[in-house]
């Protein structure tokens, strides 16, 4: 294997990987809904992943969030790159990259429907 499909290869493993800790994150703090959509066959996605969840409450979702991050820091020592929605508490983005987290109340995610959006994305529903 040439050095450029390793290193291609080794992306796509870390990709996934930091999904795995995102979804442990998630699952740590009882998010529902949890969705992982895969935008690596999308044409013109700028990212690898959406991880999309729901959480009940502002509390929650702000509880949610703390938690993706502390497990990705701790899991992987990655720092998010941005973060968004914080002070409203009802969609909060997390920017790691190649993966995007979205965090919903769950009327706002009815609301804005990501996953309509994304259609073409290979879609795993992570049970509750």
């Amino acid at each position: 294997m040439s050095k450029t499909l390793k290193k291609a290869a080794k992306q796509v493993d870390a990709s996934e990987e930091i999904v795995s800790w995102v979804v442990k994150g998630m699952q740590d703090k009882k998010a529902q809904e949890i969705t992982v959509l895969d935008l690596r066959k999308v044409d013109n996605a700028f990212t690898d992943f959406f991880v999309i969840c729901s959480g009940t409450s502002d509390t929650q979702i702000d509880a949610i969030a703390d938690s993706v991050d502390k497990e990705v820091w701790e899991s992987g020592k990655i720092h998010v790159h941005a973060v968004e929605g914080k002070a409203n508490r009802e969609w909060i983005l997390m920017d790691y990259y190649d993966v995007i987290v979205h965090v919903f109340l769950k009327e706002k995610r009815s609301f804005f429907k990501l996953e309509e959006l994304w259609g073409d994305a290979k879609f795993t529903v992570i049970p509750d």
